[in-house]
């Protein structure tokens, strides 16, 4: 999709009172949602979708299988990806990270970078409080609303 286009989109739903517009072409889908007054892109896909696949049924039983795949859930408050991307815990390869484990933040202190479409979005605390855990490794892709930082 156009970047120009993809732009006049974000402005339509910011100046409008849509609060979701998602729109499928050839090249790709992309899905706008405004959040606290202000529209920005929440998933873009480039490639057609494909159809889903259909998992076998699991030769184990039931609750077994449920036990496995719980994870304890970490403690305090998860900040989470607004958006899909590529996680980027500086501003540039060469300089320090924003925050490290045991940084203190405040509520509005930027905390990584989200790469998405060449367009690069500063992630900010929610939350202040300290670092206990940074979930995502440097250049990982990251999905929308998947937890990048614990805060406590």
């Amino acid at each position: 999709m156009d970047l120009r286009k993809l732009k006049t989109l974000i402005d339509l739903v910011s100046d409008s009172n849509v609060s979701e517009l998602e729109i499928t072409e050839a090249e790709g889908k992309v899905r706008i949602v405004k959040s606290m007054g202000v529209a920005a892109p929440l998933m873009v896909q480039q490639a057609p979708m494909a159809a889903p696949v259909v998992a076998a049924p699991a030769t184990v039983p039931a609750p077994v299988a449920a036990e496995a795949t719980a994870a304890p859930a970490p403690a305090g408050h998860a900040v989470k990806s607004p958006m899909v991307g590529t996680f980027y815990r500086s501003s540039s390869p060469g300089s320090a990270p924003f925050v490290q484990i045991g940084s203190v933040v405040k509520e509005g202190d930027t905390l990584c970078i989200i790469e998405a479409m060449k367009i690069l979005n500063e992630i900010e605390s929610d939350k202040s409080g300290t670092v206990t855990q940074i979930l995502c490794e440097n250049g990982q892709a990251t999905e929308y609303g998947q937890p990048l930082f614990i805060v406590e």
